[in-house]
């Protein structure tokens, strides 16, 4: 190879990058003891930037295309180099592929539990994971900020910040949110568009975009779900009063199927007589308290009549005192309040018939249309 070969091959005339990985973030073009060719071609590829750097600092940006590289096409650092206008040598510069790509199922979760506080259970620890998407929107801020003069850069070695950013932004917001955490489960999809929206400006200022984040659950301490699983047996069950009575029916059932005799079998027979006396004392306790519940005092006479009967059967008279409506929020108050307890308004004051305008007790005429009033 002759001396003419050596110095062709030194010149670069093809810049390019084929990512044959998923998590590449940056890679830097080997251009170490060579130089680029004037004239020589770059390809950037979709979800690709090209980032040419002259002793550390960002030069020139190239989107996705062919370009041709000559000073015209490159007039930052044509500036920086100072070269004359049309000079079409060699030159050196470190050229940095940017990958623009979304880096998808980034997963997020909490080390530590979250403590928040709940309205109904008072402190507790929250757990929760999911994933989050981002990818790079300003190469220039990212190189200044996060990559440096590295050969190449993952997703590795930005993805524990990130994370921890994630998890920091999302505790401060579940506090703020107040949501109780029986109902954590129905604002997933809220949380997790407010917990994007939270976290932009922080991924902008290493100059990436977060695409979408997503909360996938969001769990409570054992003790916790246990309550909550009383909680809806209790509700399952629904009158607690009639629930006892099953059981002990119950209880009484398999002593009578007990064929054991003896000292057991007498045992068990006045443990299931003593079971039945109980049952059965609870239950008229049971019938007279919901007759006098369902029975009422006469406000005029005293007597006893059924609760919202509309006449005493000892007096005749009403037990529900008059009613009116309010001039103003026209809520039903007692005929002889003098001030509506729900809004406050004056009741001696006059509402037009045309207009319904309320005016004043003292008012002849209408202050708002002007008409006669009564």
């Amino acid at each position: 190879m002759g001396i003419f070969d050596f110095f062709k091959n030194q010149f670069i005339e093809v810049i390019e990058w084929t990512d044959n990985t998923s998590d590449t973030l940056v890679y830097r073009f080997p251009v170490a003891n060579n130089e680029i060719k004037m004239g020589a071609s770059l390809i950037v590829r979709e979800s690709q930037m090209a980032v040419f750097v002259n002793e550390g600092e960002v030069a020139d940006i190239f989107g996705p295309g062919h370009h041709e590289l000559y000073t015209r096409n490159i007039p930052i650092l044509t500036k920086l180099k100072s070269w004359p206008q049309g000079f079409n040598s060699p030159f050196k510069a470190e050229v940095y592929f940017v990958n623009t790509k979304q880096f998808v199922n980034q997963k997020w979760g909490t080390s530590n539990p979250i403590m928040m506080r709940d309205a109904e259970f008072g402190m507790i620890r929250l757990r929760g994971y999911g994933v989050y998407s981002y990818r790079v929107s300003d190469p220039g801020v990212f190189l200044k900020e996060l990559f440096g003069t590295n050969e190449t850069y993952t997703t590795d070695n930005i993805e524990s910040h990130l994370k921890k950013m994630i998890i920091s932004g999302l505790s401060d917001l579940f506090a703020e949110s107040k949501i109780p955490a029986l109902d954590l489960a129905s604002h997933y999809d809220e949380l997790s568009e407010l917990g994007k929206q939270k976290m932009e400006p922080h991924f902008k200022a290493f100059g990436f975009a977060i695409t979408s984040l997503y909360i996938e659950n969001l769990s409570l301490p054992a003790e916790v779900e246990k309550a909550m699983d009383t909680r809806t047996s209790m509700g399952v069950i629904g009158n607690m009063g009639q629930f006892q009575q099953y059981q002990a029916g119950q209880a009484l059932r398999e002593a009578a199927q007990n064929e054991s005799g003896g000292l057991a079998g007498a045992g068990a027979g006045l443990g299931a007589g003593a079971a039945l006396g109980g049952m059965m004392t609870g239950a008229m306790q049971n019938n007279v308290q919901q007759h006098q519940a369902q029975t009422m005092a006469c406000p005029n006479c005293s007597a006893q009549m059924p609760v919202g009967a509309k006449f005493c059967p000892e007096c005749g008279k009403s037990p529900q005192p008059a009613t009116k409506s309010c001039v103003s929020c026209q809520a039903t108050i007692p005929a002889t309040t003098k001030f509506c307890p729900e809004c406050g308004t004056n009741q001696e004051q006059k509402k037009c018939p045309k207009c319904q305008h309320v005016n004043a007790p003292t008012a002849k005429f209408c202050a708002d249309c002007g008409e006669t009033l009564a």
